[in-house]
Parts: structure tokens; C-alpha cells; sequence
């Protein structure tokens, strides 16, 4: 099953009774292995989490820290790009040239990478003088 079709088959158990919207993500560690994760609404919006997110706590509960590819569909009209605050979980664990797919349950599909979706990012280079 190729990276994407991870994200579409994880989507489905989305967590999304308010807005409905439901989002899938997976992502390839260094090992190979891949780690999904969903969008998990709570009514208390701001306490929700973003299927990227999902994915990353996966594998790093694994015992992985390194990212090597990264896939999210969603059921909307366009490609729909991480979140800000995903897109720094991303950078924390990827390197930027790292592919990233965006797609739609239609078919509609954006190829990027890490870096383009976060350029100048906050990373560890950041703290050497800490």
C-alpha cells in the first residue's frame, strides 16, 4: 500500500463529530515503517489534534525520530497544506527536501516538500548557544 493510500485508509477513522471534516496523514520513518494518524476533534476546539500530529506521536512512541516521507488527504475541494504548528512538528523530524503529498479523496494532488511547506524554520541551530 503505497504511503497515500495509508493516509486515505486511516482517514475513515477520524475523529470529527463537529466540523465533520476528516483527515488522514501517514508517515514513513527511516526504518521503513509507517505511522498513521487522524484528526481527533474534541468540543473544546483548541484541545482537538491534527492528523499529522497523530501520526507523529505514533512513531515516535515507536522509538523513531526521523521522517523520511510524509502523505495527508482530506475530502476537500484542493489539497489541504499542515497546519503552522504541524508544519514545525514536520521540521522537527524531517529534513527539508523530504517529499510531502497533500491530495483529496477526488484525486486532486499537490507534491511539496518539508522545506517548501516551512521555509526559514525554527530548528536546532537555533539553540547552539544554549
Amino acid at each position: 500500500m503505497s504511503l497515500l493510500e495509508e493516509a486515505r485508509a486511516v482517514r475513515e477513522n477520524a475523529y470529527a463529530p463537529y466540523s465533520r471534516f476528516k483527515v488522514g496523514a501517514a508517515v514513513r520513518a527511516a526504518s521503513g515503517a509507517v505511522y498513521r494518524g487522524v484528526n481527533v476533534e474534541n468540543v473544546a476546539y483548541p484541545e482537538g489534534t491534527c492528523a499529522e500530529a497523530g501520526a507523529i506521536a505514533a512513531m515516535v512512541a515507536a522509538g523513531e525520530t526521523e521522517i523520511t516521507e510524509v502523505a495527508v488527504i482530506a475530502d476537500s475541494p484542493s489539497p489541504v497544506p499542515p497546519c503552522g504548528g504541524c508544519r514545525q512538528k514536520l521540521a522537527e523530524f524531517a529534513r527539508a527536501e523530504v517529499p510531502v503529498t497533500l491530495a483529496t479523496l477526488s484525486g486532486a494532488r499537490l507534491d511539496t516538500t518539508v522545506g517548501d511547506l516551512l521555509p526559514g524554520r525554527f530548528d536546532q541551530s537555533h539553540m547552539e548557544n544554549c
